[in-house]
């Protein structure tokens, strides 16, 4: 870092950072720098701009230099933060969940629709991760009650935080375990997952960022849908009468995983959905 003996500013060290950044391949240097930045400063990114000239004191520019090289190392960043924005609630993250994405936010939004009218609808999240999907629901459903799986005890334990950080822990119940095994003779009027839908070969194509994720959160198995076949399988037993049930989907799969339901006597196919790109990203079934 700085060579002269003029001191760091915000500007200054946010110019070279995002020189950095960009010199060894981060994909959106000076964006990462700013957050990263606004992180250590615990202020939001737009008083980083009114601010420019603030010199950094030694203890923060300890502390950035320490998130710089963990960024380098393709550690993600909300990682490094420990924190993500998901629905516009705040979520803890860490190594052991999959980070949130946006794109995920419009599986959440789906089901928002399709539940609205529901008096008091009850959810299931499977392989909930951080809880974002389950704690934005309940966020927005006032009156509803969720039930969260998950085979990962660590993953559960960053889902419990998130639910206390949100306010909904008194409307949902924590399993752990395999899919709905743990909820054993319950039923639902709505189940929503995120599974695991990378095919295995795959995997290693994927960036160095993320590949620091869980691999139990990304691996799906040979054609990336075995988790979706399990899902789809056993759904209407776990579902009401006209429960729903939907999922996102990753690319190219859609068409597939909707294809799962027409063996089914009680589980029909209704309707896929598509992200902003206009990629088919979510697909709904209903229980007849």
């Amino acid at each position: 870092m700085n060579k002269t003996n003029a001191p760091w500013t915000i500007g200054s060290i946010l110019t070279w950072t995002g020189q950095y950044f960009a010199e060894k391949g981060v994909e959106n240097p000076r964006l990462d720098a700013e957050v990263l930045l606004s992180h250590i400063l615990e202020r939001e990114r737009i008083q980083l701009y009114v601010n420019f000239d603030q010199p950094l004191q030694p203890h923060e520019l300890t502390a950035y230099r320490e998130a710089v090289k963990k960024r380098v190392a393709r550690m993600p960043v909300a990682y490094i933060t420990g924190c993500r924005e998901f629905m516009g609630l705040e979520f803890c993250v860490t190594p052991a969940v999959l980070i949130p994405r946006p794109d995920t936010e419009i599986l959440v939004e789906a089901v928002l629709k399709k539940l609205h009218g529901f008096d008091q609808p009850a959810l299931l999240d499977l392989g909930t991760g951080s809880g974002a999907i389950i704690v934005s629901l309940l966020a927005n459903l006032p009156t509803a009650a969720g039930a969260a799986v998950d085979i990962s005890d660590n993953a559960l334990d960053i889902a419990r935080q998130n639910a206390e950080k949100n306010q909904v822990s008194s409307r949902l119940k924590l399993y752990q375990g395999d899919l709905y095994q743990p909820v054993k003779g319950q039923t639902f009027d709505a189940i929503i997952s995120n599974p695991p839908y990378i095919p295995d070969s795959d995997i290693q194509e994927l960036t160095q960022e993320v590949r620091q994720e869980p691999h139990l959160a990304l691996a799906g198995g040979p054609d990336g849908l075995d988790f979706y076949r399990r899902i789809v399988r056993d759904a209407a037993q776990y579902l009401n009468a006209g429960g729903l049930l939907a999922v996102e989907v990753g690319i190219h799969q859609a068409q597939a995983v909707a294809a799962l339901a027409q063996p089914m006597e009680q589980l029909v196919f209704i309707e896929i959905i598509k992200d902003y790109s206009g990629i088919e990203r979510v697909v709904v079934f209903q229980r007849s």
